[in-house]
């Protein structure tokens, strides 16, 4: 599994850089380059799995900018323990399944993730208290 809480961090950075690179290009295929290009004046939107993978990649940037300071917190007061590193772990793959579980309309898992996920997170600023 992973070792320590900062690579969790950088991990799940990647994720959602993926993920990112996952919802542009479906968005691509529904809207083509001229509009992700333009202004967007027109306001456009993509549907379906495009639509929901956005959704989810809103969602993960809300969750990284509120795991990151709870890492970096325990990580200035020199606070890993095994507690911070299973909940680092807790988080990242409660978070590597609710993407696809968003994506593909899962919903019961899509709120299981996210929950695990989101008190995950807690637990970290809990410890780094």
């Amino acid at each position: 599994m992973f070792t320590d809480e900062l690579s969790i961090l950088a991990l799940y950075g990647l994720y959602v850089a993926i993920t990112l690179v996952l919802q542009a290009s479906g968005t691509m295929q529904q809207l083509g380059m001229g509009y992700l290009l333009s202004s967007r004046d027109e306001g456009r939107s993509a549907s379906g799995i495009a639509a929901r993978l956005e959704r989810a990649l809103w969602n993960s940037i809300s969750a990284m900018a509120l795991f990151a300071p709870a890492i970096l917190i325990l990580q200035a007061r020199d606070g890993f323990d095994e507690n911070s590193l299973l909940a680092a772990q807790v988080f990242l793959i409660a978070r590597v399944v609710y993407v696809p579980a968003y994506a593909f309309g899962i919903v019961g898992l899509r709120s299981l993730a996210w929950s695990a996920g989101f008190f995950a997170t807690i637990i970290l600023y809990f410890l780094g208290l």
